[in-house]
């Protein structure tokens, strides 16, 4: 009897905290299909029209790809995610192999501070990376964007981590045979690699995909704008377009999940084992 009891005790506290998630979710998906005059006209008292739109319209969405040129937004910040994902794993997978494998003078201070690049907030080397940046050229361009975030210590500790927990064996007979360190790396390594891969490719993805602050400093036309930053300009001097930020947020709160909900077994096998293989 008591444990049936802590069950839906336990069950109830889920559905509460469900709520408190989904509510601001399921306000904003439903204010974007509202008219912007009508977004806060049902908030006192609530009623049933305060959940269920009286009109429904999509004139916000289509003023996002029509008039906010959302099309090309949404493009950049796929673009500069994807490369991220591309570069960060095999910059990432080929340092973890050199950690993981080879030994040289300075390795576990060199690895020190690969854990401590992941530790120290952004906001700490912003001015001195927008300086070197500026320096090269880079402001207002993809390599700006991109480039200073291709190094990523989490993906190169999660990536050592796995190669350490593999069998030497698989390296020593490889040696034997002739394979050269890159062909080991790339035909035997990698391919065992693939939950730890989805993990870190995943962990790219959404730090790019959330990324405001960096974009913001180091982009000034709207033509390498990615979505969070645009997520701030829907506030003007004379007014808030409610409806147009929220359905610019609920794109940007979809496509995430969609991408990882299909991977989510693979997410967390990687990030929980320490080396498991399939």
């Amino acid at each position: 009897m008591k444990k049936r009891r802590f069950r839906w005790e336990l069950y109830l506290i889920h559905i509460i905290i469900a709520l408190i998630v989904l509510l601001p979710l399921a306000f904003a998906l439903i204010s974007s299909f509202r008219p912007l005059d009508e977004i806060f006209k049902f908030m006192s008292p609530v009623t049933w029209k305060t959940f269920i739109p009286v009109e429904l319209t999509l004139e916000a969405y289509m003023s996002l790809f029509t008039e906010r040129g959302f099309g090309r937004i949404i493009f950049n910040t796929f673009y500069v995610a994807f490369s991220n994902v591309i570069f960060g794993l095999l910059i990432g997978s080929m340092a973890a192999f050199a950690f993981a494998t080879f030994r040289f003078a300075g390795k576990n201070i060199l690895f020190l501070l690969v854990l401590v690049t992941f530790m120290i907030p952004p906001e700490v080397v912003a001015i001195p990376l927008y300086s070197l940046v500026d320096s090269l050229g880079w402001v207002d361009t993809y390599y700006g964007l991109i480039v200073p975030s291709i190094a990523n210590g989490l993906v190169i500790f999660l990536y050592r981590q796995f190669f350490l927990d593999l069998p030497n064996a698989l390296i020593e007979s490889a040696r034997m045979d002739g394979a050269s360190w890159f062909r080991i790396y790339w035909s035997i390594i990698m391919p065992l690699s693939k939950p730890v891969t989805v993990s870190a490719a995943l962990l790219i993805f959404i730090q790019q995909w959330e990324s405001f602050m960096w974009p913001l400093i180091v982009t000034r036309s709207k033509e390498y704008r990615v979505i969070q930053v645009v997520l701030s300009d829907f506030t003007t001097e004379y007014a808030t377009y409610w409806n147009e930020m929220f359905a610019a947020a609920i794109i940007s709160v979809i496509i995430p999940v969609v991408i990882l909900l299909p991977l989510q077994k693979f997410f967390v096998q990687g990030i929980s084992s320490t080396g498991g293989k399939e």
